[in-house]
């Protein structure tokens, strides 16, 4: 899968963060094309996610440094590693409020990294594999 990244920090980082985690796993790989789009939560990785412990970090949505950018690309991350929304505020996690920005071409590629097997190019002329004729 070709991915295309928002710059070369971006890709840099990337890969860089691919190198230092364990797994290289579908949520690995989203969580860190999905930080690395922003300079903010570039700069910011080490509060969002706890290297040591291999989770993410919640509390980090409210932190000072967030702004409306990176909160969309902290959510839709913090969403694509385990499901995450915010209690109370479930409604900021959905596609209308996080893909209302310009990282929105980068939010799908990421979710193509979280769910390969359902985000492949259809042939013309055949019906997707999980829907029913009607």
């Amino acid at each position: 899968m070709e991915l295309r990244f928002a710059s070369k920090e971006h890709k840099q980082f990337f890969f860089a963060m691919m190198e230092e985690v364990k797994k290289k796993d579908s949520y690995h790989q989203a969580f860190f094309y999905c930080v690395g789009i922003s300079d903010m939560t570039r700069d910011n990785v080490k509060r969002l996610f706890s290297f040591r412990e291999d989770c993410i970090n919640p509390a980090a949505l409210h932190e000072g440094w967030q702004t409306s950018g990176s909160m969309r690309i902290t959510r839709l991350a913090f969403n694509l590693w385990n499901g995450y929304s915010e209690k109370g505020m479930e409604r900021m996690s959905t596609p209308y409020e996080l893909f209302d920005c310009g990282y929105a071409p980068y939010f799908f590629e990421a979710i193509r990294l979280k769910y390969p097997e359902f985000c492949r190019e259809f042939q013309s002329g055949k019906a997707c594999p999980h829907r029913e004729e009607r």
